[in-house]
């Protein structure tokens, strides 16, 4: 078969432009992460040569910088949504990844639940990982034109994240399209006080802003 995809290409190029955006922005990045990071088989599949790992193995050369954010949505723990490949629920998956990432000697932070408006589903959950020492913070649901004004309002929406490492990882894996164009921002903008670049989602495989593909 032939090879489409330099694995070990990708995990030098991708490491190391991701270091020099962390040093070109007053050593502190930002980057969203959408997809699959340990069992992405989909994107193995379809392009030859990817690992279902791939991700994985550029953050383990990252690890001493890198802080994960794990993000899920409150409407999703109250509807129990189920992850299809799996068969468990949403929060479970918190939980499997949070492990996971430990597993590998990876750092994650805390966990944020978004689209927040008083789900006591959300807040048994967010006491339950209280109860497992992993900090979560709440950001609540909000209108368009609250999210447009954002910077106004952010205080009042959310509680401000507080983050150790240079480089801070939103994975939003859980988070599908429109829903995490909708809440990046939001996260992103609780976390901001010193200068940060913003990394939009992209909706294609094209590469972001940060050199992290979808």
């Amino acid at each position: 078969m032939k090879i489409g995809f330099d694995n070990q290409k990708y995990l030098s190029m991708q490491s190391e432009h991701i270091r020099e955006r962390i040093n070109q922005f007053d050593n502190k990045l930002y980057l969203e992460f959408g997809g699959k990071l340990f069992d992405d088989y989909h994107a193995s599949r379809v392009l030859p040569g990817f690992a279902p790992d791939s991700k994985l193995q550029m953050l383990m050369q990252l690890s001493d910088q890198a802080e994960i954010v794990v993000v899920i949505s409150a409407g999703d723990i109250e509807k129990n949504k189920v992850r299809g490949d799996l068969g468990i629920t949403y929060d479970l998956d918190v939980l499997r990844l949070i492990e996971a990432f430990r597993g590998k000697g990876l750092y994650v932070g805390s966990v944020a639940i978004t689209q927040y408006t008083g789900q006591k589903s959300a807040d048994a959950f967010k006491k339950k990982l209280e109860n497992l020492d992993i900090p979560v913070y709440i950001l609540y649901s909000l209108t368009d034109i609250q999210i447009m004004f954002l910077i106004l309002s952010v205080t009042k929406a959310m509680e401000r994240m507080i983050t150790s490492k240079p480089l801070v990882l939103w994975l939003l894996s859980q988070l599908r399209g429109l829903e995490a164009e909708r809440w990046l921002p939001a996260c992103l903008s609780c976390t901001m006080s010193r200068n940060v670049v913003f990394v939009p989602v992209m909706r294609s495989l094209r590469h972001s802003r940060s050199g992290i593909s979808r």
